[in-house]
């Protein structure tokens, strides 16, 4: 990390901080089709895991410790599971001459090595930090003192809401690729604007970039 804000530091152009899982990258219909692989399903009944992922053979929810026991297990063969975003890479490449880019994951550390082979394999080739701490203190790090307009883009309220708390002048987009879990999604609330797809994010990040260039 301490290298990305020293290359950071040395910028003047605008600042984009994307989450990787269900916006760069699926998650939910890769996960699924692994947990199928061992019997289990995950049924859209919610937004959340615990409690949606139940055995095939008799529809017994696996519990709370085995939802996280699947999740990394699962995050130790990503790379032979998880697939780009629709339009992700052409609408991110359409700035990195433009504006910084950096992925915000919430991963832990030792499955870093992992997650960078997926990205350079599918050619984001951005740099990255994994981190289980709040994302909005990393997120102002990130954007420091710099004055320049900045961009965070994520699928999950609560970490688009610590992002508001602590870089209040940073543009925030909720972005999510699966549809279905998307449409139990909470609402993220205010100063938060929600993307339909990639596309529609590129417009709303060129849109605040010229307003504030």
């Amino acid at each position: 990390m301490n290298d990305i804000l020293a290359a950071l530091g040395q910028s003047c152009r605008p600042l984009i901080i994307c989450d990787i899982d269900e916006v760069v990258m699926e998650f939910l219909d890769p996960f699924q089709a692994y947990l199928a692989s061992i019997e289990y399903r995950l049924h859209p009944d919610s937004f959340k895991l615990t409690g949606n992922i139940r055995r095939i053979a008799d529809n017994v929810c696996a519990t709370k410790e085995e939802c996280a026991k699947f999740q990394e297990a699962f995050f130790a063969v990503q790379d032979q599971w998880q697939k780009p975003a629709r339009n992700a890479r052409i609408v991110l490449d359409g700035f990195k001459d433009d504006a910084d880019i950096v992925f915000l994951t919430a991963m832990p550390p030792r499955h870093e090595i992992v997650r960078r082979a997926l990205l350079d394999l599918h050619e984001f080739h951005f740099p990255m930090i994994a981190t289980e701490d709040a994302k909005g203190p990393v997120a102002a790090r990130l954007i420091g003192e710099r004055g320049v307009p900045a961009v965070f883009i994520d699928d999950i309220h609560t970490n688009l809401h610590s992002v508001r708390t602590h870089a209040p002048g940073c543009l925030l987009i909720n972005l999510m690729a699966n549809d279905v879990f998307r449409a139990l999604a909470p609402d993220p609330g205010e100063r938060v604007v929600k993307a339909r797809d990639w596309d529609h994010a590129g417009a709303l990040i060129r849109a605040h970039f010229k307003a504030h260039a």
